[in-house]
């Protein structure tokens, strides 16, 4: 058991609603203050500890050996005994190495040169698809397509399809406790992702037994690493593979719009000078925060900034309160295109496992950008958003707007 010291009046920060009603900063900036690491001894998910402060998560994130990923997985939520599944994500060097290692020349800078032109073409199409004058959900027609369409590229997936990615995405990551969620328990979530390693499976056969090619699938079916995963390790790789590369961007490409209509001076400075999309991207990310939290097992006793954390203890690493720490980051509260660093944040995460596609999550967000004011649209936010009920990933549902004709 952690021997720890608890602060008075500190609320549960796992509660999801917390999220889901976008309440959380001032809960963050007390504990900051006060108890920027921090003992939460009852909670739905057992006792755990809060990291708060952009240097203590730093420290936590890089020192892999004593906070490990593999021992408890990545999520405040424990998975049942027998169900767990396993990706890289989930895993320890040596094998997080390996495993990671086959899918990242996907990401490379030659690659996604490549890419480019593809996306551009494809977020034009659909910006010039969307209707005008009239309202709709800019989460469904703008930020879904794209990362879906992205999605069915990196897989190489049916195109016709392409929308099981979505729902596939969406069950993985549901909170069974949502008023809508997919899935209510853990069975009937498995019985879902079957279906999505079921589906994956014979395209996995067949690329296996042709030449090998730039797509994910092909990718993993020809690596000595990766060709004979068991099948958690199937269901959770690809689960990882899909939710980083659809729920991350999706939810930054809606938050950054809703960013830019509740700062419209920054829209303004925008419009007049569109180079200022190379720091809004980087701004977006660290303002929307996509991944709320990210959790470590401590491997053994440890001490952290003053505070002894026992083996076993499950450490949980709030990124949008790091993203928000004063004392790394001028003025956190304020959307700001003036950033000296934009790029310092942790929505990435930071050490071995930082996100193997943000390159590739940023270049989605500056092209859609840049084709929005190459087309000198005016997209107006005609009601409040409604932000999905997690502690795990902060996601918006609907995002009401409105393109001026």
């Amino acid at each position: 058991m952690a021997l720890a010291q608890t602060v008075e009046g500190i609320p549960d920060v796992s509660d999801p609603a917390l999220y889901q009603n976008d309440t959380w900063q001032p809960v963050f900036a007390r504990m900051r203050r006060e108890a920027p690491i921090h003992y939460h001894a009852e909670s739905p998910y057992g006792p755990y500890w809060s990291i708060t402060k952009y240097q203590d998560i730093m420290a936590v994130s890089i020192d892999h050996e004593t906070y490990s990923n593999e021992r408890g997985g990545i999520q405040i939520l424990d998975q049942p005994l027998g169900q767990e599944t396993k990706s890289f994500i989930r895993m320890d060097p040596p094998r997080h190495t390996a495993h990671r290692k086959t899918v990242q020349p996907i990401f490379s800078p030659s690659v996604m040169g490549d890419m480019a032109g593809t996306i551009r073409q494809r977020t034009g199409e659909i910006l010039d698809s969307l209707p005008r004058g009239e309202a709709f959900n800019w989460v469904d027609l703008v930020s879904v397509e794209l990362t879906t369409m992205m999605l069915a590229t990196l897989f190489d997936y049916p195109w016709e399809e392409r929308h099981n990615l979505t729902y596939w995405s969406d069950v993985a990551v549901t909170d069974y406790a949502a008023p809508d969620a997919l899935v209510r328990s853990r069975e009937a979530q498995m019985v879902e992702l079957g279906k999505m390693a079921d589906a994956f499976a014979t395209l996995w056969a067949e690329r296996a037994k042709a030449p090998p090619k730039r797509d994910l699938i092909s990718m993993m079916a020809h690596s000595e690493s990766t060709r004979e995963l068991t099948s958690s390790e199937f269901i959770g790789t690809l689960a990882l593979l899909i939710v980083g590369g659809n729920d991350t961007t999706r939810n930054t490409m809606s938050g950054g719009l809703l960013a830019l209509h509740e700062n419209p001076d920054e829209m303004r400075r925008l419009r007049a000078d569109p180079s200022l999309v190379t720091k809004l991207v980087p701004e977006t990310i660290r303002y929307q925060t996509p991944v709320i939290h990210m959790r470590r097992t401590a491997t053994k006793d440890a001490e952290l900034n003053g505070h002894r954390i026992a083996e076993g203890d499950k450490v949980v690493m709030w990124y949008v309160s790091g993203n928000n720490d004063e004392a790394v980051i001028d003025n956190p509260d304020v959307f700001s295109l003036d950033r000296r660093k934009p790029r310092q944040h942790l929505a990435f995460g930071w050490g071995i496992h930082r996100c193997v596609g943000d390159r590739l999550g940023e270049l989605q967000l500056q092209i859609l950008w840049e084709e929005v004011l190459a087309r000198g649209l005016e997209i107006e936010v005609v009601g409040a958003p409604r932000r999905v009920y997690s502690n795990f990933l902060r996601g918006i549902k609907e995002l009401p707007v409105r393109i001026r004709p």
